[in-house]
């Protein structure tokens, strides 16, 4: 299983960014999907999830209306577009395979003015 999450940066709140998880080693279209992140000091947190074919997604309450998770089974790609950041948001974020621990670098996503 290899995950590589890319898309993070530097933005003001009210921004937007998009993060994209690039599987390889897998039959991605075979797994559920799911971004988790870390903020500084804290633990990991499940932000959202997506099962097999993307027809159900489910959001911690904090990001619900504000981001969108999505996958493209065809790229073996999952992205998580986040609108309205705040920076609450500030954190790493990880995809994971399922339920497993993410064994990704993360990307770095810093929301502040």
């Amino acid at each position: 299983v290899h995950l590589v999450e890319s898309g993070g940066g530097l933005v003001q709140p009210g921004g937007s960014l998009r993060l994209s998880c690039a599987a390889s080693g897998f039959t991605f279209s075979n797994y559920p999907m799911r971004w988790v992140r870390q903020a500084p000091g804290k633990g990991l947190e499940w932000v959202s999830s997506i099962i097999s074919g993307g027809r159900i997604t489910t959001y911690t309450d904090s990001v619900k209306g504000r981001f969108t998770i999505s996958r493209d089974d065809a790229k073996n790609t999952m992205y998580l577009q986040m609108n309205s950041l705040k920076p609450e948001d500030t954190a790493v974020y990880y995809c994971a395979r399922g339920s497993e621990a993410p064994g990704g670098q993360g990307t770095q996503v810093t929301v502040s003015s």
